[in-house]
């Protein structure tokens, strides 16, 4: 999340699926990706060790971010000069571990608020257990870019702003991204989302089918901060 040049609310950096993805082709998503096994090792150099799943969440979210987009959130100590190679050398498979320790870096993995966790079950999707964080992006001059292999775009917009363009129909997203983008418009800048993430429990969210009176809904719990907690199943994009 950043200050929006306009003085409105703060914008998200958001990235565009590749279409030939198996999973949410075309859609628009947060940056992220899969925990790796050095993730764990990383969280436990730095700091946090008592949720050993939420310290690897909150790396695989700094080396994911980096890669994808070329933004380093949570990583104080990188120069933006140095963002590029160091981007680079994620990409071509060396560990982040190895990265820091050349440096002799520290990362703030303190910085990644955690706000939720969701794994959809149904069959005829992929099913992902995925943390989400808010965090902070440091001030950048260089321009950021997509992997290539992964995305085909990448833009900043406020939360209300890209729901907005989803009911356009300039872009989609789906079912997950859309309950987390109406709890972010809830609050204006990051200082003020992390307060409401404050208040709430991280607990796992799988949605159900609910039957109602116009038909069946796709639903979430109603204790966790989301102002929507339901949508018509035949409107629902799931993956």
């Amino acid at each position: 999340m950043r200050p929006s040049d306009n003085g409105g609310a703060d914008e998200i950096l958001m990235v565009k699926r590749s279409t030939t993805m198996a999973f949410a082709a075309g859609a628009v998503v947060f940056p992220g990706g899969r925990v790796d096994p050095d993730d764990y090792l990383v969280a436990r150099q730095h700091g946090l060790v008592a949720d050993e799943a939420d310290g690897a969440g909150r790396v695989a979210a700094l080396r994911e971010t980096l890669e994808e987009t070329g933004l380093a959130v949570g990583w104080p100590g990188l120069a933006e000069g140095d963002v590029a190679e160091v981007r680079q050398a994620l990409l071509a498979g060396t560990l982040l571990s190895d990265i820091l320790a050349a440096r002799g870096d520290r990362i703030a993995l303190e910085s990644f608020v955690p706000f939720a966790r969701w794994c959809p079950n149904f069959k005829e999707a992929r099913t992902f257990d995925t943390r989400f964080y808010a965090v902070a992006a440091p001030p950048h001059g260089h321009e950021l870019t997509v992997e290539e292999a992964e995305h085909s775009h990448i833009f900043w917009a406020s939360a209300q702003g890209t729901l907005a363009m989803a009911d356009r129909g300039d872009v989609s997203v789906i079912f997950p991204t859309r309950r987390n983008l109406e709890r972010l418009a809830l609050a204006a800048d990051f200082s003020s989302f992390s307060a409401h993430s404050n208040q709430f429990p991280v607990e796992l969210i799988t949605p159900w089918i609910e039957e109602r009176d116009d038909g069946p809904h796709l639903c979430i719990p109603a204790h966790l901060g989301y102002p929507v907690t339901s949508e018509s199943f035949d409107r629902v994009r799931r993956g």
